[in-house]
């Protein structure tokens, strides 16, 4: 396996730019599955996560073409409306086929999907919606899942919760349904909206995204359509966390401000020195002590769950206590064991809730990550760290951020793989 080791308290200075959204492409990847006709996205990431669901849509029949961040999907015919169960053990974001295969192909056959290992993550708000389309749906053993309908049609549905991949393969489902769709408590993230957008360039009848209430006009097909990725919003929060952290001057670019706002408030609040831009957010030295606060994510526009492990870090380095409460996924603390034993004096209050006190001097360690978001965790970490560290396993964080080794480098950090 590869690992990163990481010279820490080096002085971090310059531009880095922040790569186009996984979690954006993944849906607007599964949408072009919709259509026999070609679709072209651009800004696309080079990470794994997408080349793995490039392999899936392959192996279904669509012609995939990626080359320099563009990537071209043709559907014309798929060839069978079971994804490859290798592939989808691999990716949890294989979730958002249900959607549009069964809306394409009216059935679909998959294992439960696999992905990051922070906590049970259930798939029936998206069952249970599907089946308010009319589709049937058959559990096997809680280890594969089957479903399938003669026709879809349009209804009111009321979400169980606001899940943004629910939210995602209920609207794929819906805009070829007969009929009309109203989704009620539907997730409001910018990468459900920008899904929506896509699917309303190739034809789609969505109104009221970015809101709690989707109606979905149901049409006879789709076309093909070109789309630009928006910026990835976990990127743009590691990255400013990272800067902020290590104490640099550093300007992350390409990203939307009002995609981070609750994010950019909770760093203002621990005296976090940023220049907010059009396209852009400066993070300079420091004026004045970081400080300790409560930390809570929510749903958009709350905190995402995804910016909040890089903070335990912050935290770190923060004068008093700190506390962190990640109430959506059990075994999203996991980096907090690590960083225990570079040093940081954290107590795990239950399987949601840490308390941080600062400031402490984290010592560099061999450590290994579990999942994306603490893997990037651990290179904040290392790069904070007094010594040289280890991180070991970091193929999860290969998963959902680009070159993260040549962007740092460019900033100043000593940082090299070894695989």
């Amino acid at each position: 396996m590869s690992k990163f080791i990481i010279t820490g308290q080096k002085t971090l200075k310059g531009e880095i730019n922040v790569s186009g959204s996984k979690n954006a492409v993944l849906p607007i990847m599964a949408a072009s599955l919709l259509t026999r006709d070609e679709c072209v996205l651009t800004n696309v990431p080079k990470i794994k996560d997408v080349e793995t669901m490039a392999e899936i849509m392959s192996d279904l029949g669509a012609v995939v073409s990626f080359t320099d961040h563009r990537l071209v999907i043709k559907a014309q015919d798929l060839k069978k409306s079971s994804p490859l169960p290798t592939l989808v053990s691999k990716l949890r974001g294989s979730i958002l086929l249900l959607g549009p295969m069964l809306a394409r192909m009216h059935s679909v056959e998959m294992p439960f999907p696999g992905g990051d290992l922070i906590g049970s993550r259930s798939i029936d708000s998206h069952l249970s919606a599907l089946k308010e389309l009319g589709a049937l749906v058959d559990l096997e053993k809680n280890v594969k899942v089957k479903v399938k309908v003669r026709e879809l049609k349009g209804n009111k549905i009321v979400l169980e919760e606001s899940s943004v991949t629910a939210t995602e393969n209920l609207i794929m489902a819906s805009v070829l349904a007969k009929g009309k769709t109203l989704i009620k408590l539907a997730a409001m993230e910018p990468h459900v909206q920008a899904l929506g957008e896509f699917l309303n360039l190739m034809g789609a009848r969505i109104t009221g995204l970015g809101t709690t209430v989707i109606e979905i006009e149901g049409v006879e097909s789709l076309h093909g359509a070109s789309f630009q990725i928006i910026s990835d919003s976990s990127e743009a929060a590691s990255f400013i966390t990272l800067a902020a952290a290590t104490r640099g001057n550093v300007k992350v670019t390409n990203l939307d401000p009002d995609h981070l706002d609750d994010f950019l408030l909770k760093m203002k609040q621990m005296n976090v020195n940023l220049e907010i831009g059009k396209d852009y957010v400066q993070v300079l030295p420091p004026s004045q002590e970081y400080v300790g606060i409560k930390i809570q994510c929510g749903l958009y526009p709350k905190l995402n769950s995804d910016y909040v492990p890089p903070m335990a870090v912050l935290a770190t380095v923060a004068r008093g206590e700190t506390y962190i409460y990640e109430w959506m996924y059990e075994n999203r603390l996991g980096h907090i064991p690590e960083l225990k034993k570079m040093g940081a004096k954290a107590e795990i209050l239950d399987p949601h809730r840490v308390k941080i006190i600062g400031p402490t001097q984290l010592v560099a360690q061999n450590i290994k990550t579990y999942d994306l978001r603490m893997g990037m965790t651990l290179v904040i970490a290392a790069l904070i760290a007094k010594g040289t560290s280890e991180i070991s396993d970091i193929h999860h964080i290969d998963r959902g951020y680009e070159n993260l080794e040549e962007k740092l480098r460019a900033i100043g950090a000593e940082i090299k793989r070894i695989d």
